[in-house]
């Protein structure tokens, strides 16, 4: 099969295109970026000679239709402005497409990709991604689901930590601090709660969790827990669910005035020519890279807790995937990259075939994700707990 790769020379295309190369089935990659240095950047991580490096060169969409018109299946990583290009591109040329980008921004376009019989697979990367798919198997263990706590983010190793943010760019830093300016939802003793950005880190729902052999994280609100908690015909009871990113303690206590000072703000600033958020993102990101024997940590835990057979259950996922430094690949770059690897090949293979724009907590087998998963190291440990 071949599969194409947009944005394959970014931190988590890297890391798509290795698995891609190193599975079998696959005999081509064609790797799309506009960096012109493809072979250089991927030298020593991979075999090059199964890549076909394609730099674009004026408008992206009539680009992109014309390289992925004869794939099997098509990864998306391009910056999420251009999400939209690429999916047309796909739904035109009907070649299944895997998006680790959140699915409302293209919404609108489900019709045309369920009339076109193409498969669009939206928000298949970690968080979200093994998330959703690991809600849809704990919700058949269940009859009715009354909490959901579904904590992910990514931390430098402890000998890694640097003061005073005890973080590290593992990801697009400017990405990072526009998650920074995203309202969340939760769900409170049944009831809708919003948490509008400018309060995300000054809240009563700030908390922490214990992780083994690593020690207490910071959790606070960022997503939308009632969207993915509405998927769940098992959930419609729901008290209790929260999406939250995970920091070192103090994470909060450090955005919080800056956020209130406006340091986050979008809005161009005259004489800057940039925003505040931008400025930051320039200034910071260079600081705060890792060094080449420092490992990055994603650390996922999914806490669900409801009831069968007349008896109260919990059943709590975790999950570690830390930087390879032989290949240099961060934890966070395999638990982005592999899973949209994993999918766009279940799509190649036709074992995902369903169109129209579908979510991994609908629409991905678990039991084979997950085996893919463990093949490649990633492993879920998984707890059951009786009342």
């Amino acid at each position: 099969m071949k599969i194409a790769v947009l944005g394959g020379l970014g931190l988590q295309g890297r890391a798509a295109i290795a698995d891609l190369v190193a599975s079998d089935g696959v005999e081509q990659v064609v790797c799309v970026d506009i960096a012109p240095d493809g072979a250089a950047r991927l030298g020593g991580l991979t075999d090059l000679t199964r890549i076909r490096f394609v730099v674009p060169e004026g408008p992206i969409g009539p680009v992109l239709a014309d390289v992925i018109r004869d794939a099997d299946a098509v990864i998306d990583l391009l910056p999420q402005p251009l999400m939209r290009e690429a999916v047309l591109a796909a739904i035109a040329t009907c070649t299944p497409l895997v998006t680790t980008n959140y699915g409302k921004a293209i919404a609108d376009l489900a019709p045309a990709a369920t009339a076109a019989g193409v498969s669009i697979m939206t928000e298949c990367g970690l968080d979200p991604g093994i998330d959703l798919v690991l809600y849809a198997r704990a919700a058949r263990q269940f009859e009715t689901i009354t909490s959901i706590d579904s904590y992910c983010g990514g931390v430098p190793e402890p000998k890694a930590m640097t003061k005073p943010l005890c973080y590290k760019v593992s990801w697009n830093f400017d990405m990072v601090l526009m998650s920074q300016n995203r309202d969340s939802v939760l769900i409170e003793d049944g009831e809708r709660v919003e948490v509008p950005a400018r309060r995300q880190h000054d809240n009563r729902f700030i908390h922490q969790i214990e992780v083994a052999g690593l020690g207490r994280l910071e959790a606070f609100p960022n997503g939308d827990a009632l969207h993915y908690a509405g998927m769940l015909g098992s959930a419609k009871g729901l008290q209790r669910s929260g999406r939250y990113s995970l920091r070192w303690p103090g994470w909060s206590a450090f955005w919080a005035p800056l956020k209130e000072l406006g340091f986050l703000s979008e809005d161009k600033v005259p004489g800057l020519g940039a925003s505040p958020r931008e400025f930051l993102g320039r200034m910071l990101g260079p600081q705060l890279q890792y060094g080449a024997d420092e490992k990055d940590l994603c650390v996922m835990r999914n806490v669900f807790s409801g009831s069968k057979g007349g008896r109260r259950k919990t059943v709590t996922s975790d999950l570690s995937i830390a930087r390879d430094l032989t290949s240099g690949l961060f934890g966070m770059s395999r638990g982005v990259g592999y899973p949209a690897s994993i999918v766009a090949q279940m799509l190649a293979r036709g074992e995902i075939a369903e169109p129209g724009l579908l979510n991994p907590l609908m629409h991905v087998p678990d039991g084979h994700f997950f085996d893919e998963l463990a093949r490649r190291g990633i492993r879920v440990s998984e707890t059951v707990s009786w009342d």
